[in-house]
C-alpha cells in the first residue's frame, strides 16, 4: 500500500511540473504574440506593441507557424491562422509551407555530404563531374572555373537570381529545360569572372542540383529525402515538385501581396536546390539543432564538425556554404530568407547557442509581420537575431524627388523596379513585397518603414542607379 501511495506521489509530483513547464510556455507564447515590435522606430517616437493577428490582418497574411528553439531543443511551436482560407483548414505546426531559398541551405547539405564521401571535391572544375549538360565555356571561365564552392556562395559568376514558378497548368520543365533557359527564366550561364564577385543566384544552385544528381546518380528530391532529411528527422519535408498527392493532406496554400488566393492554389518548382522544399518550422528547426550540436562538437552527427566549419566560415559578403553569415565567433548567426509565390519565410539561428527562431508564411507581404515577430522573440528571450532599427527621417522637396524617378534594371536578371513620384511621396514600385513607400534619409539614402527595404540612390553627375540593402544593384535605364 506504501508503495502505491508513493507512486501516486510521483505522479502527482510530476504532473505539476508539467503543468508548471506548460504554463511558463504559455505565458512566453502571450508575451511574444502580443509583443510585436515595428522592425523600422523613427527617432523620438515611443514604441507599441501589437497583436499577431492584428498584424497579420493589417499585412492581409492569412496564415503564420512559429518554432523557437532554446537551448539546443524545440521551446514552442504554434500556428496562426489559416492554410486555406476557402476550405476553412487552420494553420497547425505539422501545416507544410513552400521553403522558397531556405531550400538552398538544406540543399547545400547534398553537395557537402558528397564531399565527405570522397564523391566530390569543393574547388574542383564542375563540369568534370557533370554527365549529360555542361557549363557553356566562354572567356570568363578561361582562367578561372565554376566550383562547387563558388556556387555554394553565390560567387561562380552565375546568372539567373530566382525563379518564378510553374501554375498547375503550365509544362513543367526537368532540370536540364531550366538550365537552358527552355521555360520561363533565361539560359543559365557564367558572365562574368569566377570568384571576382558576390552575386545572388538561384541559377547557380540548379547547377549544383545536377551536379548532385549526376555524381549520387539519384534525382534530388531522393538524394535529400535518403541522406539528408530523413537521417535528421525531418519527416514532415520533402524536395519533390510537384509535390505528390501523399503529402498534400496538410499544406498551405499561396496568397498574393492582396491576401488573395494564388491560381492553382501555389505554384510548382523544378528548380528543386534553389526553391523546391516543402517543410514545416518545426522540421527545420530540426536543421538548426543539428548543425549546432555538430558545430559544438556532436561526433556521429550528418556532417563532420569540420565540414560544419567549413559551411559556417564566410566568404564574400558575409556567406557560407549554404546559409548566410552575421556576427563573428561566439555570437555567429546562420540562417536564410524564403520567398516563393504567395510564401514568404525567416530562419535564424544561432551556431555556439543553441537558440534560433523560424517563421514560415503563406503570404506575399509575410515578410513584414516576419520582422515584428522576429523582434519580439529577441526582446523576450534577449537575443541578439532581430532588433528594431531607429532612424531619423528628413524633408525633401518636390524638384530634390524628382531627380530620383525612373526605371532600374539588376543587370542580367531581368529585374526591373520603377521609382514614382506620388503626393510628394517616392514609391518603389514592382518589387517582390509591393510597392514601397521610401521615407527620406541622409546621403540619398532613403527606407521602407514596413519591410525595412534600404535604397540608396547612386549619383554621378546625375542620378545612375540604386542599392538594395547594401547587397543589389540596379542601374538607372530611364
Amino acid at each position: 500500500m506504501k508503495k502505491i501511495y508513493f507512486l501516486l506521489f510521483l505522479l502527482t509530483l510530476a504532473s505539476n511540473c508539467l503543468a508548471q513547464v506548460d504554463k511558463e510556455i504559455l505565458s512566453e507564447i502571450n508575451f511574444i504574440e502580443n509583443g510585436l515590435i515595428k522592425n523600422i522606430q523613427i527617432k523620438g517616437d515611443s514604441v507599441h506593441r501589437f497583436n499577431i493577428q492584428e498584424r497579420m490582418d493589417h499585412y492581409k497574411v492569412p496564415g503564420v507557424s512559429i518554432a523557437v528553439v532554446e537551448n539546443g531543443k524545440i521551446r514552442w511551436a504554434k500556428g496562426y491562422g489559416y492554410a486555406n482560407t476557402e476550405t476553412g483548414t487552420k494553420v497547425d505546426v505539422n501545416t507544410l509551407f513552400q521553403a522558397g531559398s531556405i531550400s538552398k541551405p538544406l540543399a547545400a547539405l547534398s553537395a557537402l555530404k558528397l564531399f565527405e564521401n570522397g564523391s566530390l571535391e569543393l574547388n574542383k572544375d564542375v563540369n568534370y563531374y557533370l554527365k549529360d549538360w555542361q557549363i557553356p565555356e566562354n572567356k570568363f571561365t578561361l582562367t578561372e572555373k565554376v566550383t562547387i564552392e563558388k556556387l555554394l556562395t553565390h560567387t561562380a559568376g552565375m546568372t539567373v537570381h530566382g525563379f518564378p514558378g510553374y501554375k498547375q497548368t503550365d509544362k513543367f520543365p526537368d532540370i536540364i529545360d531550366v538550365l537552358n533557359g527552355n521555360g520561363n527564366t533565361p539560359k543559365i550561364v557564367v558572365d562574368t569572372l569566377p570568384g571576382s564577385i558576390w552575386r545572388y543566384s538561384g541559377g547557380g544552385y540548379s547547377v549544383m542540383e545536377k551536379v548532385v544528381e549526376d555524381v549520387s546518380g539519384l534525382k534530388l528530391d531522393e538524394y535529400m529525402s535518403k541522406n539528408i532529411l530523413l537521417p535528421i528527422g525531418m519527416k514532415k519535408s520533402t524536395y519533390q515538385q510537384p509535390i505528390s498527392k501523399e503529402w498534400q493532406n496538410n499544406i498551405s496554400a499561396a496568397y498574393n501581396s492582396d491576401g488573395k488566393l494564388i491560381d492553382g492554389l501555389w505554384n510548382n518548382y523544378p528548380e528543386q536546390a534553389a526553391a523546391g522544399l516543402w517543410t514545416t518550422p518545426s522540421d527545420l528547426a530540426l536543421y538548426c539543432i543539428e548543425i549546432q550540436n555538430i558545430a559544438q562538437g556532436k561526433k556521429d552527427g550528418l556532417l563532420k564538425k569540420e565540414t560544419v566549419q567549413k559551411m559556417l566560415t564566410k566568404h564574400k559578403n558575409d556567406w557560407g556554404l549554404g546559409p548566410s553569415l552575421k556576427n563573428e565567433k561566439d555570437s555567429l548567426i546562420f540562417g536564410h530568407g524564403g520567398k516563393n509565390a504567395g510564401f514568404t519565410n525567416d530562419m535564424s539561428a544561432y551556431a555556439y547557442h543553441g537558440n534560433a527562431v523560424i517563421v514560415m508564411t503563406n503570404a506575399d507581404n509575410g515578410g513584414m509581420i516576419i520582422s515584428e515577430i522576429k523582434n519580439a522573440v529577441s526582446k523576450f528571450y534577449n537575443w541578439s537575431l532581430s532588433q528594431p532599427k531607429i532612424i531619423e527621417v528628413i524633408k525633401l522637396s518636390e524638384v530634390e524627388l524628382k531627380q530620383f524617378v525612373g526605371k532600374y534594371e539588376l543587370k542580367g536578371q531581368n529585374l526591373i523596379f520603377e521609382v514614382q513620384l506620388q503626393n510628394n511621396q517616392l514609391i518603389l514600385t514592382n518589387t517582390p513585397s509591393g510597392n514601397l513607400n521610401l521615407l527620406p534619409m541622409a546621403n540619398n539614402k532613403f527606407i521602407d518603414l514596413e519591410s525595412g527595404t534600404l535604397i540608396e540612390f547612386l549619383i554621378d553627375e546625375k542620378v545612375s542607379g540604386i542599392m538594395i540593402n547594401n547587397r543589389f544593384k540596379f542601374a538607372k535605364i530611364d
